[in-house]
């Protein structure tokens, strides 16, 4: 196995404008190299700093009525890394601004015979409910598939509150959130979907949705903002609690589709998996990802026989597998459909009752984990028994 660098935790607190200030100055180069790498990429689309700069100040007013402390929070990480405020924005309405400019460009590049660099993320995840687990605890997880170079640019981001539960997320460096839990148990993974609907309204970046989630102390409130909330594109959200619910939601940009887990496993990849969504929307994300269409399939097969004794090592031993290679659930580093160096970027497994986060980069190439953890707050619930 190849050696590979850890992720780096970093640690802030305090107001919006003093943890996006700390933040900026402990990530500055993974900053830096993340808002290089993504502006290489618009630009191979023809999206200057112009187009850059119009864009922001269109999503501007739709972050700051989601939440305007958001905006002061990625001002202090553009002041702390010592970068334009624009390319912050960027960082974190990435999946948005790159799918803008590529469907811009998308005609003119085939037109002319030229690849498309629009490559989504890709990503696995999986959730084990307690009743299905070992120890009795929920275990929830993800494999994420996206550009190689991420592994150097990931962070994993603790962020310590006076108004609200603390949290711990895997994210790129300069990011608000992706995926993690905070301390009362709510955790959240997600994958790229793709359908007919995307990019006909102006909504809320997704990354700034997933760090709703995490700041939440209520579930239900935690639900609420990945089903209400507007969307620019498609995405597919797991969320979960630590108590023993997790909800897969299928979100189209206007209308929210539910999924729930069969036998105590909740597992999805990027193909739409509703029968209601299926006879409303086309899905439209099969094009990038046919690999999907059995990746989850893989997952769900390798663990169910292991129905009320799965443990960390049985999700990790499944999501490190390798049919059908180098398509695969654990995949890597390899050219995509559009040449650009895709990988599994990270395997984060997660077990929120006991505030852990485990963290594989490129795990196709190494299988060492480092171990991140949260002080939690979270108390089980006494379950009823039947009369």
């Amino acid at each position: 196995m190849a050696s590979v660098a850890p992720c780096p935790l970093i640690e802030v607190s305090g107001p919006p404008l003093e943890r996006g200030r700390q933040h900026g100055r402990q990530a500055a180069d993974r900053i830096r190299r993340g808002i290089a790498d993504y502006s290489a990429q618009l630009a191979r689309s023809g999206f200057g700093e112009g187009e850059l700069r119009d864009a922001v100040a269109g999503y501007l007013p739709v972050i700051e009525g989601f939440d305007a402390h958001y905006v002061t929070e990625m001002q202090g990480i553009a002041e702390g890394a010592g970068v334009p405020f624009e390319q912050v924005v960027l960082l974190n309405a990435r999946t948005e601004l790159l799918q803008i400019a590529s469907r811009r460009a998308r005609e003119q590049q085939r037109a002319n015979g030229e690849p498309v660099d629009d490559d989504p993320d890709g990503c696995t995840g999986v959730v084990v409910l307690p009743e299905a687990a070992a120890e009795g605890r929920l275990i929830h997880a993800q494999n994420w598939d996206w550009k190689a170079g991420c592994a150097e640019t990931a962070i994993v981001l603790k962020v310590r509150r006076d108004d609200g539960p603390d949290y711990i997320t895997f994210t790129e460096a300069g990011a608000l959130g992706r995926f993690g839990f905070n301390a009362l148990g709510i955790a959240i993974t997600a994958n790229y979907l793709e359908c007919d609907r995307d990019y006909s309204q102006l909504g809320v970046p997704l990354a700034l949705i997933r760090r709703k989630v995490l700041e939440q102390s209520e579930f239900a409130l935690a639900l609420r903002t990945v089903y209400t909330t507007a969307k620019s594109a498609s995405n597919n959200i797991i969320v979960s609690h630590a108590q023993g619910i997790a909800i897969d939601f299928e979100c189209a940009p206007d209308e929210t589709f539910l999924v729930h887990p069969e036998h105590g496993l909740l597992v999805h990849a990027n193909h739409w998996q509703s029968g209601v969504a299926l006879s409303k929307l086309r899905d439209t994300g099969i094009l990038s990802t046919p690999d999907s269409l059995y990746r989850d399939r893989r997952v769900h097969s390798l663990l169910s026989p292991h129905f009320g004794c799965i443990t960390r090592a049985h999700v990790q031993g499944a999501l490190f597998d390798r049919f059908a290679d180098p398509w695969s659930v654990c995949r890597p580093p390899r050219k995509t459909l559009s040449s650009n160096l895709s990988a599994t970027v990270a395997m984060i497994v997660m077990d929120p009752a006991a505030g852990t986060m485990d963290v594989a980069m490129l795990p196709a190439l190494n299988r060492e984990f480092s171990r991140f953890t949260l002080d939690t707050r979270y108390t089980p619930v006494a379950t009823p028994v039947p009369v």
